[in-house]
């Protein structure tokens, strides 16, 4: 039996999630059901990406990602299902696959074609997109309940600006651990370098001029910047709260300098 990842907004407080999971289960009793995150911000698409596009491809391929972020019913919405590196993918039609995908092209991509039972009516996630993920971890065809789509509604995240011997980026995403991941990608940062030296700018006139490997490179307590699991540049503290004690928030600006 296949394996559906869940990441939505839902919390942890409602019923939500355990109605979801009941209709999975419903549907399909042995299925194996992994949860990624429910801590997703309301309706925050570039958050849910970001937390999709690191965690993917630690699954086995064929895992079905069920993605509960903005499905709430409205007119006109539209649910989608792609197959990308072998993952399938499923959830609303609103920006999120074209996040995912970046530059690259789906293997796969269709609209689901699944009527909407009135029980649900405010809840497709539990109806519509339950259905269409169970099919596939089931091993059925997108084709099957799909009609096929030339493109996903197209949403872009944020890109670093490169200016001479700059990189002006933001910050995309705060862990748990308060570590601040921006949006400047590892092989951006090197064809910017090309061997020079550095200084990371940001909030307070903090600075920082040196890549580290690991966390504890340096003190307890002292600040670092490093490429961690992402791929993306990352500031840190040694055992502390980068984001609380260094007072950087979501989206705010960073500026790499290279001499």
């Amino acid at each position: 039996m296949g394996v559906i990842t869940l990441t939505t907004d839902l919390g942890h407080r409602d019923f939500y999630q355990a109605a979801l999971k009941g209709s999975i289960i419903s549907q399909l009793p042995d299925v194996r059901i992994v949860d990624i995150t429910h801590e997703i911000p309301s309706f925050d698409i570039q958050r849910a990406a970001v937390v999709m596009r690191n965690a993917f491809r630690y699954f086995p391929q064929g895992t079905v990602h069920l993605i509960g972020i903005d499905t709430v019913f409205q007119e006109g919405a539209h649910y989608a299902m792609m197959k990308y590196e072998d993952h399938y993918f499923v959830g609303a039609d609103n920006g999120i696959f074209s996040i995912i995908l970046g530059e690259n092209d789906a293997q796969e991509l269709f609209e689901i074609d699944i009527m909407q039972d009135l029980r649900y009516l405010h809840f497709p996630l539990a109806d519509i997109l339950t259905k269409a993920a169970c099919h596939i971890a089931n091993g059925g065809k997108l084709e099957t309940i799909g009609q096929p789509m030339e493109r996903s509604l197209k949403r872009v995240m944020i890109q670093p600006y490169v200016n001479g011997n700059s990189i002006k980026g933001h910050v995309s995403y705060i862990d748990s651990f308060g570590n601040v991941i921006s949006n400047i990608s590892k092989d951006l940062f090197n064809e910017v370098q090309r061997g020079r030296s550095f200084k990371l700018h940001f909030k307070r006139n903090e600075t920082i001029n040196s890549l580290s490997w690991h966390y504890n490179e340096v003190p307890e307590g002292e600040k670092l910047c490093l490429f961690g699991i992402s791929n993306f540049l990352e500031i840190a503290i040694n055992k502390g709260h980068a984001s609380r004690l260094l007072g950087l928030q979501q989206d705010e600006i960073i500026m790499v300098e290279f001499t």
